[in-house]
């Protein structure tokens, strides 16, 4: 190892890289922290905080301005709103109430970074080393693609829960060499269920590699013993502190809920009794295992069965072909390559290029009984195949992908002879996710694809600006009918009520704000008016959901869009990208 890797202390290394890429993100996006809230879940969360501090309780996630009068009970979890008052109130020390806002909503994604890069890295040091780490560090300083939830303004729960998950999966691999890794594990496991259900399948694999390898060596007794306890008796505290007492018997399969925790907590029970026990043979030790997998599964079943087909077991058939089906995070990588293959090639690339590390470093015998490795690898392969199913999971791929690029990367450096500094770095470089996605979109642009529909959807990007709501807000205040994905700006920056917004328990609101818009003018009158509706409003070019072709041009979205406004609506003068029109009374 050249003598430069091992100079500088390790934590020094992080933290320069970690302040590189914080600042550089900080610098590249500060300003637009001020033109918009970024993200629908964004807006949505900032709403939720503000509610909770305007006085509404801990328990209480009711929202009345969302899908009147029903409301909307939301499942985010308050532990991220209490990090974000927090955070708001500390910077309210120095500044007046909007730029503290503004700071919170800045740094608080670029705080979580951190731990984020030094599980990666951590995760790479186990399977090949300090040099393996510090090329993970340069992969992570320029891994912009991996920055998409660290962005300065994103302040949903996704970037809390990547690093919950790597800090999860960094403890399992480290699990056989240090003492309180396992117990490490368990915590972060139960934090981050506490907070949402998105990482529950690369969770589910840290606590199945620490199970395998009890089954297979005795040795492996003490680190699931401290996993299961610090688990179960994690899920213990945050069930009761996040979910309200008058829904502790109540099922769920997108939050945290009965029928999981119960799950979770009576596997948990039998695997730490398993691993005090510790018993000699393996048989044993396996039929401790199945024990506590069926009695997950059969606590899982007994209080909500459809839950184990997944998060949206729960969800309303009609909310699919009208919303659900067509977000873009829950599209599958084929299906993007079929409209946006520029964009599918970039987000396939990496994933790609961490399978091929895997499986270069899985040909190594030494490395094929290493539990560490096989556990990372693990991880990591469930990320990318999420990815192809829905690439939502894209970046938990980036970050889990990281620390094996990074290993398979010395083997590569080895086998080519290249042992300066400078040609390690360039190869490290070339390695990158910003690399490697560039260099599919060039190779696919030379083939002859193109994007036929922009990702980022250029032609909308006004209607998420933070001033293109100043006139709405100043419209006497009432129920407005829009595009599900301008919901939650209109709560945030607007004291308007809005019929629906992207959730998937938002039913009534979701399916009612489409038979308005798909409806012609006339059938449209009567939906809007049983819904109570005050205001109609369009913006942008591209139209709802669920509503294509020749239904599409007879409209209601379709005749306002071609400014022919039916008679049972006014228009609605307002500053901005928006065209509002009142019901008349």
């Amino acid at each position: 190892m050249p003598a430069v890797f091992r100079k500088p202390h390790f934590t020094l290394l992080l933290a320069i890289a970690w302040v590189a890429a914080a600042a550089g993100l900080l610098l590249e996006n500060w300003s637009e922290t001020a033109r918009t809230l970024f993200d629908t879940d964004d807006a949505m969360r900032l709403v939720q905080m503000k509610a909770w501090l305007a006085g509404q309780g801990w328990f209480d996630l009711h929202q009345p301005r969302l899908q009147p009068p029903l409301g909307y009970d939301a499942h985010w979890s308050r532990l991220i709103d209490a990090g974000l008052a927090g955070l708001m109130f500390f910077f309210r020390l120095f500044t007046g109430a909007d730029n503290a806002e503004r700071l919170m909503r800045a740094i608080w994604p670029l705080l979580w970074l951190l731990p984020t890069m030094a599980a990666m890295a951590a995760i790479a040091w186990r399977i090949a080393g300090r040099e393996a780490a510090l090329v993970a560090l340069l992969l992570a300083a320029v891994g912009v693609p991996g920055y998409q939830q660290f962005t300065p303004g994103r302040i949903d729960h996704h970037n809390v829960q990547i690093a919950l998950t790597l800090l999860s999966v960094a403890a399992t691999v480290w699990s056989d060499r240090l003492r309180f890794a396992g117990a490490a594990a368990g915590l972060c496991a139960a934090l981050a269920l506490a907070i949402g259900y998105e990482a529950l399948l690369y969770l589910a694999v840290c606590g199945v590699a620490l199970a395998i390898r009890f089954a297979l060596r005795r040795e492996g007794a003490p680190a699931l013993r401290d996993y299961a306890m610090a688990l179960g008796c994690g899920l213990s505290v945050v069930f009761p502190a996040v979910v309200p007492p008058a829904r502790w018997l109540q099922p769920a399969c997108d939050a945290i809920a009965i029928n999981v925790a119960a799950a979770l907590v009576a596997a948990s029970a039998i695997l730490a009794v398993a691993g005090w026990l510790a018993p000699a043979r393996p048989a044993h030790r396996l039929a401790l295992v199945a024990a506590a997998a069926t009695a997950a599964v059969a606590a899982a079943a007994a209080f909500e069965p459809r839950c184990l087909k997944g998060p949206y077991a729960m969800v309303d058939p009609a909310v699919w072909p009208i919303w659900l089906s067509e977000v873009r995070e829950m599209q599958p990588l084929w299906r993007v390559f079929a409209i946006n293959p520029l964009t599918a090639s970039a987000i396939a690339a990496f994933p790609a290029a961490g399978i091929l590390s895997a499986l270069a470093l899985l040909r190594d015998p030494r490395l094929r009984g290493d539990f560490g490795v096989l556990a990372a690898c693990a991880a990591f392969l469930v990320a990318a195949l999420m990815t192809v199913l829905a690439i939502r999971a894209f970046s938990y791929a980036i970050w889990l992908g990281m620390p094996l690029v990074a290993a398979a990367g010395l083997k590569l450096f080895a086998l080519m002879r290249l042992r300066s500094i400078g040609g390690r770095v360039f190869g490290s470089l070339l390695l990158t996710p910003l690399a490697l996605s560039s260099g599919a979109i060039g190779v696919a642009s030379a083939a002859g694809f193109n994007d036929h529909d922009s990702f980022s959807r250029p032609g909308m990007r006004a209607c998420f600006e933070t001033q293109s709501y100043t006139g709405l807000a100043h419209l006497a205040p009432g129920l407005m009918v829009a595009d599900v994905s301008f919901g939650p700006f209109i709560l945030a920056l607007t004291p308007h009520s809005v019929l629906a917004a992207p959730y998937h328990r938002l039913t009534v609101g979701i399916t009612g704000t489409h038979r308005i818009f798909a409806a012609t003018p006339a059938e449209a009158e009567g939906f809007a008016r049983r819904a109570g509706a005050g205001y109609i409003a369009v913006c942008g070019l591209r139209p709802p959901d669920g509503i294509a072709g020749q239904n599409l041009a007879r409209s209601l979205w379709g005749e306002l869009r071609a400014g022919h406004v039916p008679p049972w609506l006014a228009p609605v003068e307002v500053s901005g990208p928006f065209l509002v029109f009142r019901v008349r009374a």
